[in-house]
C-alpha cells in the first residue's frame, strides 16, 4: 500500500487546505452577519485583538499578542485598525508609562453583544450541522492543531 503526501492529495482530502477553506467560509459569514447588524467595517482578523478583550479588557499590547499568538508587530497594526474603526483605544499603562494598554471603546463594548449573538448563532449552526458530539470533537481537534 502506498502513502499519498498530503501535497499530492486532492483539496477534499489535504487537511492544511480544508482548515484554511474552513476558516475563510468562518470569517465570511462572521462579516455577513456583523454587516447585518450594523458593523460592517468589523473585519475578521480583529478578532485577534477584540477576543481577549472581551473576556479581560485593559491588556497591554505584549499581552494581546501573546494571547493571539501574534508578533508584537502585527498586534500594533491590527490594534490601529481597530482604534481606526473606534473599537479600541491605546492608552499609557499608569504602571510603567512605556507601555500601553488597550481598551474597549463604547462602540466596543455594543460591538461585543453582537459578536456574542452571532456567534452563539454560528456555533448552534455547526451543531445542527455536524451534531453535539462532533461539534465537539471538532473544537478538541482544533485546539489539537493549534497546540501542534
Amino acid at each position: 500500500m502506498t502513502r499519498t503526501s498530503s501535497a499530492t492529495r486532492g483539496p477534499d482530502e489535504n487537511v492544511g487546505f480544508l482548515l484554511a477553506k474552513a476558516s475563510q467560509r468562518f470569517n465570511e459569514l462572521l462579516v455577513e452577519r456583523f454587516a447585518a447588524a450594523g458593523f460592517g467595517d468589523v473585519r475578521a482578523s480583529f478578532g485577534s485583538v477584540l477576543v481577549p478583550l472581551f473576556a479581560r479588557d485593559g491588556l497591554r499590547l505584549t499581552e494581546l499578542a501573546a494571547e493571539a499568538r501574534l508578533s508584537k508587530q502585527a498586534m500594533t497594526g491590527l490594534v490601529k485598525r481597530c482604534e481606526e474603526a473606534g473599537l479600541v483605544g491605546r492608552e499609557r499603562d499608569r504602571a510603567d508609562g512605556r507601555a500601553f494598554v488597550v481598551r474597549l471603546t463604547p462602540r466596543g463594548r455594543a460591538f461585543q453583544a453582537v459578536a456574542a449573538e452571532v456567534l452563539a448563532e454560528l456555533d448552534a449552526a455547526l451543531v445542527r450541522s455536524l451534531g453535539k458530539r462532533d461539534s465537539a470533537a471538532l473544537v478538541r481537534a482544533l485546539k489539537g492543531v493549534i497546540e501542534l
